[in-house]
């Protein structure tokens, strides 16, 4: 039989997406909205899928009439299909019935992959909306508008989409990136104070493995933070966003086929944490809790010294985060701990742990001493009883 070669064949595919800033977007003097989808097609009406947040609906009573509103002033480029209202938080993410509802809604109104998906919401909603765009017709355009601290510094720039499954997070998934997001800065007024804390959490995280400037910022501004100064604040999520976005383009893996992910840094522990306790902690508290617990460990075993892991915890703890852990046993303990397994698994391949050998020095580590993380767990629940 005649020995064939294989074919063989490559190609890359240029992505682009950008993150605005506004204000008052459903204004219909606010033309961002529309100057947005007019870049994607300047001739004709192209139709939208409206995916919203029901707490956030609840908090802005005004936001669907002013969508309506707004797309009606709009028509010649805008044709508002439907408004969906989906339960915000991590069960919009547990429930799949919530993914075939909007694809239900795609198929019903002849959404095509030259039709938008417009998500409002936090970054739960923001990631389940976004898989089912992603997997209808293999992909609609997708705009984010996201309307908690986390999400406009953190999750909605990026360009996963997920769901969680088997009590997995993000176990189903997808890469695909936005066509752009829109911050607008109203939506963080009428945030509670826990949500206007707990998105910080990401923006130390970047600091602390990327930006010792960053990070001497946050420290300086920790109580304006706390006290919802709103300048603060923005001038944290730009750079935060900037930061993540950065690292997408330029960190040589932005679909995350290696084993390393630098922007995980505390989330081993902060995604067990959540499944643990049914997600009653916010993402953002969680990732709290897990930074401070690796920059605990990384004490522990020498790599970060007494003194930089107490700068560290002081100005979370300032900015108005709960550090301590949540496991009151050594049952419990041991179920935290089976999240660096789970977490090998998720990388799908060998682990890597991103700890930091100082503030902006990241160093990845490929296995825990389960004794000294133990050992963390107790020193940090001591020293948040003390406090």
């Amino acid at each position: 039989m005649m020995q064939l070669e294989p074919i063989k064949q490559s190609f890359s595919v240029n992505y682009s997406y950008s993150l605005h800033f506004t204000k008052g977007l459903f204004a219909v003097q606010n033309t961002l909205l529309k100057d947005i989808i007019t870049g994607y097609r300047s001739s004709g009406s192209v139709k939208l899928l409206f995916v919203v947040d029901s707490g956030v609906a609840d908090k802005h009573p005004d936001l669907l009439s002013a969508i309506e509103k707004y797309c009606s002033f709009n028509e010649d480029h805008l044709s508002h299909t439907k408004t969906l209202l989906i339960e915000g938080g991590e069960n919009s993410k547990n429930n799949h019935s919530n993914v075939h509802l909007i694809l239900e809604e795609v198929s019903k109104n002849a959404i095509c992959r030259h039709s938008f998906v417009v998500v409002i919401g936090g970054g739960a909603v923001m990631d389940m909306a976004g898989y089912a765009a992603a997997i209808a017709h293999r992909g609609v355009q997708l705009i984010r508008i996201p309307t908690t601290v986390l999400s406009q510094n953190d999750s909605a720039v990026g360009v996963k989409n997920s769901i969680n499954i088997f009590e997995k997070k993000n176990f189903l998934g997808t890469f695909a990136p936005p066509y752009a997001i829109i911050n607008d800065s109203d939506f963080l007024l009428t945030l509670e104070q826990r949500d206007w804390i707990a998105g910080i959490a990401e923006a130390i995280k970047v600091a602390l493995i990327k930006d010792d400037a960053f990070f001497k910022y946050i420290a300086e501004h920790a109580t304006d933070l706390r006290d919802r100064q709103l300048e603060a604040m923005q001038y944290v999520i730009y750079k935060c966003a900037e930061m993540h976005m950065q690292h997408i383009a330029q960190g040589g893996d932005p679909f995350e086929s290696g084993s390393s992910r630098p922007l995980d840094f505390g989330h081993w522990a902060a995604h067990k944490l959540e499944q643990m306790t049914a997600y009653s902690l916010r993402h953002g508290e969680a990732v709290a809790k897990g930074i401070a617990l690796d920059v605990t460990y990384a004490a522990e075993i020498g790599m970060i010294s007494t003194e930089i892991l107490g700068t560290i915890l002081n100005v979370m703890e300032e900015i108005g985060f709960d550090l301590h852990i949540p496991v009151e046993n050594d049952v419990e303990i041991e179920q935290l701990l089976k999240g660096i397994e789970e977490f090998r698994e998720h990388l799908g391949g060998e682990l890597t742990i991103t700890l930091i050998a100082g503030i902006g020095k990241k160093k990845d580590v490929h296995e825990i001493d389960a004794l000294l993380m133990k050992k963390a767990i107790r020193s940090l629940n001591e020293r948040c009883k003390s406090n």
